[in-house]
């Protein structure tokens, strides 16, 4: 993703992208212990960067 836009993604912000596109992914191993733990938000720039990739790749 750094190449292609110049933009740094994390995995977290590409699998909430994918959730939100109904994109099922399998469960996390290392979830959270606790039921209110506080994920950071994929900013909407990234946001936009990851569909535009994803619909590259024919995902969605």
């Amino acid at each position: 993703m750094l190449e292609y836009s110049g933009l740094k993604v994390s995995n977290l912000y590409i699998a909430q992208v994918k959730r939100k596109c109904g994109i099922i992914e399998r469960e996390n191993y290392n979830k959270a212990k606790a039921e209110d733990s506080r994920q950071p938000q994929c900013p909407p720039e990234k946001e936009e960067a990851i569909r535009e990739a994803l619909e590259y790749f024919k995902m969605i």
